[in-house]
């Protein structure tokens, strides 16, 4: 039997010996060599091309779209209140907000304030950096309402609903000064919550007024130039907390936070107190938006009683609504 022929070793040239590492260079004393730790690396700088005045117009135009996001729907919360857009579908503005959005009351509230706030100061801010002159040449004070859409990009505004929720409580002119002050406080930046808050805090020390308003005490609402509280003017409301410098008031439609200054007790006795809370409760569980309007006007007369009882044709009339409504 023949054996197989053996395979003969394929030799290799030296050149391709020398082309190759040597097995014993990584044992190689490389003690002469550079450290890597202290190597320097050289970089290719990649040049970035500076924005062109367009792109950055579009820049702080879309930045001030997101900052103004939160106020804007909080003008729009307002708009839907006021107009009663709900209607259709919800009895009150507080369950449509609740089923459409998942918002609380006390979450709408803030949102809506907030975005009075915000416009106050935005055009105050815009006023009072250009001298009290709009960029039409019109005094700011002499118009009734200025066009938000022409300040300068440059304005520290607020971003979110918690840097303004401290100034609810001031007047126009006050949140405006207050939020100039924190501006300054956070080094020309958008202050936090908490700087503003400070701020608030100091300037209320100063003209502290004693909060002697006592739960359950019936007291009117005075709306003088503070918008949020637009068409409660003359309504009674009744206080269920108290703050520092505001209470918290419930009416025959909800709750309002309410600053000191737009607050007037009636001086009711307790029982008189009484009498009110149980005429604001049936209002409350038959007022809808779904009424008829002049039914709806009778309702909202009521809440606007200077007195503590109802005549006895006002009585009638309350317990005929009950009796349509099936209260």
């Amino acid at each position: 039997m023949n054996n197989p022929p053996l395979k003969r070793k394929k030799s290799t040239s030296a050149a391709s010996d020398d082309s190759k590492t040597p097995p014993d260079s990584a044992n190689e004393d490389i003690s002469g060599q550079e450290n890597p730790a202290t190597a320097t690396i050289n970089v290719t700088a990649v040049e970035v091309p500076e924005l062109t005045e367009e792109e950055q117009r579009d820049r702080l135009h879309l930045e001030r779209k997101v900052e103004k996001a939160v106020f804007e729907a909080g003008k729009a919360l307002m708009e839907l209140r006021d107009r009663k857009l709900y209607r259709s579908i919800h009895r009150t503005f507080e369950e449509y907000c609740r089923d459409r959005f998942g918002y609380t009351h006390r979450r709408v509230n803030y949102l809506i304030a907030g975005s009075v706030v915000f416009d106050n100061i935005a055009t105050g801010t815009n006023c009072s950096q250009n001298e009290g002159v709009d960029e039409t040449g019109t005094n700011c004070s002499q118009n009734e309402e200025v066009d938000k859409t022409r300040f300068n990009p440059s304005l520290i505004l607020p971003t979110n609903e918690g840097q303004v929720r401290p100034l609810t409580q001031l007047e126009p002119q006050q949140q405006v000064e207050v939020w100039q002050r924190a501006v300054q406080e956070a080094g020309g930046k958008v202050p936090s919550a908490r700087i503003v808050t400070d701020v608030v805090q100091r300037i209320m020390e100063r003209t502290k007024v004693p909060n002697t308003y006592q739960i359950g005490e019936v007291c009117q609402i005075l709306v003088k130039d503070n918008p949020e509280l637009r068409g409660k003017g003359g309504c009674w409301g009744i206080v269920n907390h108290v703050g520092e410098f505001s209470c918290t008031v419930k009416t025959w439609d909800g709750e309002y936070a309410v600053g000191l200054q737009h607050l007037k007790s009636y001086d009711y006795l307790p029982a008189e107190c009484e009498q009110i809370k149980e005429i604001s409760d049936r209002i409350s569980r038959v007022y809808s938006s779904s009424l008829e309007d002049s039914v709806q006007k009778f309702l909202e007369m009521l809440g606007k009683l200077n007195r503590y009882y109802l005549t006895d044709l006002e009585e009638k009339l309350l317990s005929l609504v009950e009796s349509e409504i099936r209260v």
